[in-house]
């Protein structure tokens, strides 16, 4: 049986192969709703198949769009790289997942693999590009766009998350509940001092801090970003003799290590230790005590993301305000700060 090709589809549809490809490709011209219907029904009556590869030979680009993350493990990557592969399969889209595990030679691997096989654009989460990185992109003239990561530089396209205020609106909660002072985890000595969320987070603790005529000398503690680092940090500072009464956390993962390790200490948790994080991962609703956390919009990011990889009009002309894309944080206020009930975003 001879292969079905686009010439069948349009003769039996009674129009152009041209106007076959608009339907399938979704553009980039209109199609009226009509022919439309004629080109899906011949489609679909002779059983014809696209032939992507060839397709994508001949436009050097695929359906395909690349996603780094630094640490597929955590929550919050895990539910970030969810939210883009929904939005990109809203614009047709699949998405490929590569874990850098903060490694710049596993970066540089996860890239050019992603390169070489066409795909649209790249998305790189929480990270920038190292300057091995860099030189890849540039070498590739790759599209890319940095998700919950400010970018340094002002050509940079990037979807971000309002990061410091947030921080602050979290350590202005635990300070209004009475307590002396909020102690900060944050990240490690290899944290970005510049556009890291992390460092952004620790940033928005010490203006919270600063604000209210506290210092914040000696109340910086380092931790890596997961719950299980957190835990060992957290059972020598809660056991310690200058146990803080209030502890934020730059992510929900070492909160969870700190409520851990609090349970495990006997220490009353929001009776003698308010806790609160940043991220709102769906996990955070289930702690014992729920934790209050700070949310941030990981669909609307996502979709945001998505679209400025695929948009090369926007990426190209965009103004600065188009192209790093801000999105408001919100607190959720539950029991682990010491308040009642769960309530909604506090704004």
């Amino acid at each position: 049986m001879a292969k079905v090709t686009r010439d069948d589809v349009a003769r039996l549809a009674g129009t152009s192969t041209a106007v076959v490809s608009y339907v399938i490709n979704n553009g980039p011209r209109p199609v009226a709703p009509a022919t439309r219907e004629r080109v899906l029904a011949a489609i679909k009556q002779l059983g014809y198949r696209p032939d992507r590869v060839a397709q994508a030979m001949a436009s050097r680009r695929t359906d395909l769009i690349g996603m780094i993350v630094p640490d597929a493990r955590q929550p919050f990557f895990a539910e970030m790289a969810h939210a883009v592969e929904q939005a990109a399969a809203e614009r047709g889209k699949m998405v490929l997942v590569g874990n850098s595990d903060y490694r710049d030679e596993r970066e540089v691997h996860y890239l050019r693999a992603f390169l070489g096989m066409r795909v649209s654009g790249l998305i790189l989460v929480s990270q920038g590009p190292s300057e091995r990185a860099a030189a890849e992109i540039e070498a590739w003239d790759a599209r890319v766009v940095l998700l919950h990561e400010r970018p340094e530089a002002i050509d940079d396209v990037a979807v971000v998350t309002d990061d410091v205020g947030g921080a602050q609106l979290a350590t202005r909660h635990l300070l209004e509940h009475g307590h002396a002072y909020v102690a900060c985890l944050g990240g490690t000595e290899e944290t970005p001092s510049v556009g890291d969320p992390v460092a952004d987070h620790v940033e928005g603790w010490r203006r919270a801090m600063q604000e209210s005529g506290r210092s914040t000398e000696g109340r910086l503690f380092q931790a890596p970003y997961n719950r299980y680092d957190a835990y060992q940090v957290a059972l020598g500072l809660l056991s310690g003799p200058d146990r803080p009464p209030a502890i934020f956390c730059a992510t929900d993962d070492q909160a969870f290590g700190v409520l851990r390790a609090a349970r495990e200490l006997r220490i009353d948790v929001p009776g003698e230790l308010a806790v609160a994080g940043f991220d709102n991962v769906k996990e955070a609703g289930l702690t014992d005590p729920p934790l209050t956390t700070v949310h941030s919009d990981r669909p609307a990011m996502a979709r945001a993301a998505v679209d400025l990889v695929l948009d090369d009009a926007l990426r190209v002309s965009g103004s600065r305000r188009e192209r790093l894309k801000q999105f408001p944080s919100a607190l959720v206020v539950r029991r682990s700060c010491g308040c009642g009930e769960p309530s909604g975003p506090v704004l």
